[in-house]
C-alpha cells in the first residue's frame, strides 16, 4: 500500500516536472508586498528536457486572472526581455482566493506550458502602519528592486534613519506606472521606481524637513536638495523633490450625527404643492416640427422634378430645330457644287480616258487624237 503511494506520488512529480502540470500556492498578506518570480532557467529547463535540445531558449511569459483577460488590479507584471525572469509583485488590498494563469511560450520553438497560481490572500495579522513614506529612486528600474537583496539594501539603511526596526516595504511600482516618461535608451538611464515604506513611528525630522513650502520652491525652480546623510553613502539615488508622506494619525472628520426627531400625534404629510407640467408643446416642437419640414422639402423637390419641364422641353425643341437647319445648309452646299461642276466646260484629260474599248475591242493611241502635250497620258510622256 505504502509502495503505491510513493509511485503514485513519484508519477505526479515527474508530470510537474515535464509538463508544467502542477499548481502552485502562494500567500500574500493584505498591505505587504509580495513578489514572486518567474524563473526563466527552470522553465527552459523543462523545454529542454521535453525536446531534447541544449541550446538556451529565450522564453516569454503571459499572465492573466482565471476566466479574465487581465491581471487583477493589485497585480502588476514585468520582464525585461525573453533571456530574463519574470515577476509577479503588487499589494493585495482584500483577504480572498484568485487564481493566476501563466503561459510560457519558447520563442524559438512555438512550445508552451500552462501552470496556475493560487494565490490565497491573507488578512493583515498587524495594524497597518499609519506613518507612510514614498520615495522616488531614480537610478533603478522596478525589476532591479524586486529581489529580496535590494529590498534589503534599501530598507536597513532607512531603518537607522527612522530609528525603528519596525519598518516594511507596503508597495514598489514602476515610475512608468505613475506618469513617468520612458527614458532615453543611453547607458545609465534608468525608468525610477517608487517604494512605498510604513512605521509606526513618526517620521524623521529630515523627512518633514523635505515638504516645507520653502523646499518646495526651490524643486520648482529645477533645485535637487538633500536631506538624510545617512541615505547618501548607499546606492539609491533618492529624488527628494518626489517623496509623500502619509500621516495616518491624523484625525478625520467625525460622521454626523443623526438624532430621532420627537413626534407626538400622526402624520400629516405636508400638501403636493408641484404643478402638473405638460410636455405636448415640447413633443410637438420636438417631433413634429423636422417632420413637416421633411414634407415641405419633398413637395418642392417633386414640383421642380415633375411640373418644371417646360425649359426641357422648349431645349429640345431648339436642338432639333438647329440640326435641321444644319442640315439643310449641308444639303444646299453639296447641290451647289454639284452645278458648279456640271457648268465647266473643260474637256476631260486623257490620263482618265481609256486607251482600250471594252465594248468594240479598239485600241486608240491618244497621240493621234491631238497634238497638245497635255492631253498625253502620263504614262507614255514619260518615254
Amino acid at each position: 500500500m505504502a509502495s503505491g503511494r510513493v509511485a503514485l506520488i513519484t508519477v505526479f512529480f515527474w508530470l510537474c516536472l515535464f509538463g508544467g502540470l502542477c499548481d502552485q500556492n502562494v500567500y500574500p498578506k493584505v498591505g505587504t508586498l509580495f513578489v514572486h518570480k518567474l524563473d526563466a532557467e527552470d522553465y527552459q529547463q523543462q523545454f529542454l528536457n521535453k525536446s531534447g535540445n541544449e541550446q538556451t531558449q529565450p522564453i516569454s511569459f503571459y499572465a492573466n486572472l482565471e476566466g479574465f483577460p487581465d491581471l487583477p488590479g493589485w497585480l502588476r507584471y514585468t520582464q525585461r526581455s525573453p533571456w530574463h525572469s519574470g515577476y509577479l509583485y503588487g499589494s493585495p488590498n482584500t483577504p480572498g482566493k484568485q487564481v493566476i494563469e501563466i503561459t510560457v511560450y519558447n520563442r524559438h520553438k512555438f512550445e508552451m506550458l500552462r501552470e496556475k497560481i493560487i494565490f490565497h490572500i491573507r488578512a493583515a495579522e498587524d495594524v497597518p502602519p499609519p506613518f507612510r513614506a514614498e520615495f522616488l529612486v531614480e537610478n533603478m528600474d522596478v525589476e532591479e528592486m524586486l529581489p529580496p537583496e535590494a529590498q534589503h539594501n534599501f530598507q536597513v539603511p532607512l531603518q537607522t534613519v527612522w530609528n525603528t526596526q519596525r519598518l516594511s516595504i507596503i508597495n514598489i511600482t514602476s515610475a512608468l506606472d505613475k506618469g513617468g516618461r520612458v527614458p532615453l535608451p543611453l547607458p545609465g538611464r534608468k525608468e525610477g521606481v517608487f517604494i512605498k515604506m510604513g512605521s509606526v513611528v513618526p517620521f524623521p525630522k529630515c523627512f518633514t524637513d523635505s515638504q516645507t513650502s520653502e523646499i518646495r520652491q526651490k524643486c520648482q525652480q529645477g533645485e535637487k536638495p538633500v536631506f538624510c546623510q545617512e541615505l547618501i553613502q548607499n546606492d539609491f539615488v533618492i529624488d527628494w523633490c518626489n517623496v509623500s508622506l502619509v500621516d495616518k494619525l491624523e484625525p478625520s472628520p467625525s460622521p454626523p450625527i443623526y438624532k430621532a426627531l420627537e413626534f407626538d400625534g400622526d402624520f400629516n404629510p405636508p400638501p403636493d404643492t408641484l404643478e402638473e407640467i405638460y410636455y405636448l408643446p415640447d413633443y410637438m416642437l420636438t417631433l413634429l416640427l423636422p417632420i413637416l419640414v421633411a414634407l415641405l422639402l419633398c413637395l418642392l423637390l417633386s414640383y421642380v422634378m415633375c411640373c418644371r419641364r417646360e425649359g426641357v422641353e422648349k431645349r429640345d425643341a431648339n436642338t432639333a430645330e438647329l440640326q435641321l437647319v444644319h442640315q439643310q445648309s449641308i444639303f444646299s452646299n453639296t447641290e451647289e457644287l454639284r452645278k458648279m461642276a456640271a457648268d465647266r466646260d473643260v474637256p476631260r484629260p486623257l490620263s482618265t480616258l481609256p486607251m482600250f474599248n471594252s465594248r468594240t475591242g479598239q485600241r486608240t493611241s491618244p497621240m493621234d487624237l491631238t497634238d497638245d502635250s497635255a492631253r498625253v497620258p502620263l504614262i507614255l510622256s514619260q518615254h
